[in-house]
């Protein structure tokens, strides 16, 4: 079964190990000598209107993605996800 990069954007990711809601997916990485997807990167929220910077990306690596369904990526790697973000 194959996906585009496109149904993977905006697809909602939750860590499997705690149930959180990391956020949805805004890029991916590829390997160009490869074509194989290596990470799904969640991009940092803007601090109150990008004036004081942003937080950190999270870039969650192929290996860590246990399941991509219709809505939904579950992953196996337990994140910190900043307040505010679920």
């Amino acid at each position: 079964m194959g996906c585009s990069i496109a149904e993977l954007r905006n697809k909602e990711v939750i860590c499997k190990l705690n149930g959180t809601r990391v956020g949805n997916v805004d890029d991916v990485e590829l390997d160009i000598n490869t074509g194989r997807l290596v990470s799904i990167i969640i991009y940092g929220k803007g601090k109150i209107m990008g004036v004081f910077g942003k937080s950190d990306d999270i870039v969650i690596p192929w290996e860590d993605i246990d399941v991509i369904g219709e809505d939904t990526i579950l992953v196996n790697c337990e994140l910190t996800v900043p307040k505010g973000r679920i």
